[in-house]
């Protein structure tokens, strides 16, 4: 293996050696000088050299040139607008012809405050334009989504938003059209931007032409708070950036974590926000009165009335873990059954720690062990595979187990370490008391079904829809961005938590140690000694980027699952979509992205049957068939064929028929 060279290259009369081949714009900041950019992102590949605000003289060369596309060779001499005064002038004249038709309407842009075009053209542009004629306008906002509006009077033609579509998320959905000054940023075939990663163009916008249809005009950067956290929604964990105003989220951003997301957030974990604020949220406990159904209940009642259900079970309770908990809740829940000789259920006992960095599938091409695709479990993992698909990777892919739960990794440990008796299945008979945490469980249609048989019940619900239905006692729950504590991804890593707002109903872990003291179980209210109770570490070693401190053991199998035989025989598997769950139902602005109507194909087995993507194919099954809209899979298994669930209900797993219409 050969060793690193070491070059040396002088910027603005400072010598600084670099590794050759790093970019010029990092090599000039290791000497402490910045060169201003737009359109260069690191993560969207190659520079471009597009909006040229980048121009740096390099000695020995008449023309200034793009820093951006530069790299560190040995012997560089570069001088920046700083030390240049041809730099300089070509700078000043990029950022007079980026504004010649750029709207001066800064006090009601949302990127005003947090803007790189405004911050540049106050540290390098002219202090006055010499422009006196009008400038040109268009239609604004174009909705290219629910949740995006573009404003193409703002657009400085970076094509970071493009860059990104056809070479990071590949679903070509966002392009350039017409040629010259003429080119505008449109979606592909003027389609809504249904992609699942298409909130991140949002924030690689170096301008306001594209901003939140959620965050439009709710919030100025001098009246908000971010605060730093991860995402509860998947198992990958991203970091994200809160932000809230008076209480309120208002949108999440993401937070760079260089081997989890690298900056990257899917749709999901970017705009579900809002069913904080849903209709049917529970914000009191409800009791159920005979023949009157259910009535608020002070906390008091319910805690008296949880104690009396507990204690009449007299053992027998089964607990079920929807892996939404933080690893502190499900660590109190099970210390709570353990005490009293029940059972817990998890929702991934298999399940086992990656033990190495998500960032290291971008070697790998890795797809999903099982029959559900990669980016429906864990999206931003799919996003590392695709990098290593783009770069080469080919062969036999490795296999990745992903938890079901978000959280179920964490959840798992926390209810061994309670030394509750754990299973990975609903009981055979029906427990005197369940309890059933999280919406996801109360969702659960086996779930539902233990509980029509159990003595009684209660639920951890945040909406009324799901268990209201069939609970005795329903206790309000609350979401990942209202707790403090802790969760664990699929890599094993352990990550902070953070409230950012306050719940409607106190914290779970409050009302749980004062039910738990009533039995003589010690637990602690605050998530921080509870933590240091599960883990044995200081809770406030988690720092905003957490390391991963597991082993390196790589828990995937080594190939992807081969074809049937002869490619005969197709087999029918439900899925539940990414875009699906109690808290992504109550967000409107998501229907447009669920997958109805559709049945997805492998490669081959779409090429066997004739199938093109788009095609009407008949799907027959169990005396059942419907018509549904074929959607072309890459790294889905020959001989599977996916329905997500909600959409042609009628058809049941099994072997199935697959003809076009």
């Amino acid at each position: 293996m050969s060793t690193p060279e070491l070059v040396t290259v002088v910027v603005d009369d400072r010598e600084v050696k670099v590794l050759k081949g790093t970019g010029l714009v990092e090599t000039a900041l290791a000497a402490g000088v910045e060169i201003p950019v737009f359109c260069y992102e690191p993560r969207l590949g190659s520079a471009v050299g597009a909006c040229r605000m980048c121009l740096v003289e390099i000695e020995g060369n008449p023309k200034l040139q793009a820093g951006c596309t530069l790299t560190a060779q040995d012997g560089l001499v570069v001088r920046t607008a700083q030390t240049s005064a041809k730099a300089a002038e070509g700078q000043n004249a990029t950022l007079e012809f980026i504004l010649v038709n750029h709207p001066l309407d800064c006090p009601v842009c949302d990127k005003g405050g947090e803007c790189p075009l405004q911050d540049l053209t106050f540290r390098y542009g002219p202090g006055r334009t010499r422009m006196t004629f009008s400038k040109l306008t268009t239609d604004k906002p174009i909705p290219i989504s629910p949740h995006i509006a573009l404003d193409r009077e703002r657009c400085i033609l970076c094509y970071r938003c493009t860059r990104f579509s056809e070479g990071v998320a590949e679903d070509g959905e966002l392009v350039a059209v017409n040629r010259g000054a003429r080119t505008e940023i449109a979606t592909f075939g003027e389609e809504p931007y249904r992609d699942r990663f298409s909130g991140n163009v949002i924030e690689l916008c170096p301008v306001g032409a594209l901003t939140s249809t959620e965050y439009r005009f709710e919030g100025r950067p001098w009246e908000i708070q971010n605060v730093p956290s991860v995402c509860g929604l998947c198992p990958v964990g991203c970091n994200v950036d809160v932000t809230t105003r008076e209480g309120k989220v208002k949108r999440i951003l993401s937070r760079n974590h260089p081997e989890v997301d690298r900056g990257w957030l899917c749709d999901k974990g970017r705009f579900a926000f809002p069913s904080l604020r849903a209709k049917d949220r529970i914000v009191d406990p409800l009791r159920r009165v005979r023949r009157r159904g259910f009535e608020e209940a002070s906390w008091d009642d319910a805690l008296g009335e949880a104690e009396r259900l507990l204690r009449d079970a007299d053992g027998s309770v089964h607990v079920v873990l929807s892996g939404s908990e933080t690893n502190e809740l499900a660590y109190g829940l099970a210390k709570l059954v353990a005490a009293l000789g029940g059972t817990v259920q998890v929702p991934d006992a298999d399940a086992q720690p990656l033990g190495h960095p998500l960032s290291e599938l971008a070697g790998t091409g890795a797809v999903a062990e099982g029959d559900v695709p990669l980016d429906e479990l864990a999206p931003i993992a799919e996003l590392w595979a695709k990098e290593a698909r783009r770069d080469g990777a080919n062969g036999s892919q490795p296999a990745l187990r992903v938890p079901r739960a978000p959280n179920g990794i964490g959840v798992n440990h926390a209810v061994a370490r309670a030394g509750a008796s754990a299973r990975d299945s609903p009981l055979g008979s029906p427990p005197a008391l369940l309890v059933v945490s999280g919406d996801d469980a109360a969702a659960d249609p086996a779930v539902r079904e233990l509980a029509e048989g159990a003595g009684s019940v209660i639920a951890l619900a945040m909406f009324q829809g799901l268990a209201v239905g069939w609970a005795d006692l329903v206790l309000p729950g609350t979401s990942y961005l209202e707790r403090d504590g802790s969760l664990t991804n699929m890599e094993g890593r352990v990550q902070r938590l953070r409230r950012a707002v306050i719940p409607p109903a106190p914290d779970e872990l409050a009302w749980l140690s004062k039910l738990a003291g009533r039995f003589g179980v010690e637990l602690s209210p605050y998530a921080s000694l509870v933590h240091e109770e599960l883990f044995g570490t200081p809770f406030g070693e988690l720092g905003e980027t957490a390391p991963l401190t597991l082993g390196s053991d790589r828990h995937v199998s080594s190939t992807v699952p081969g074809t049937p035989e002869g490619g005969r025989g197709l087999r029918l598997v439900r899925y539940r979509p990414l875009f699906s769950g109690p808290a992504v139902d109550r967000v409107e602005t998501f229907r447009f992205q669920r997958p109805d109507g559709l049945v997805d194909l492998s490669r081959d087995d779409a090429h066997r049957l004739g199938v093109r993507d788009g095609d009407e194919v008949t799907v027959r099954t169990n005396g059942t068939s419907a018509t549904l809209r074929a959607r072309i899979r890459r790294g889905l298994k020959a001989g599977v064929v996916l329905v997500p669930e909600g959409s042609a209900d009628g058809l049941v797993p099994g072997t199935v028929e697959v003809t076009r219409s």
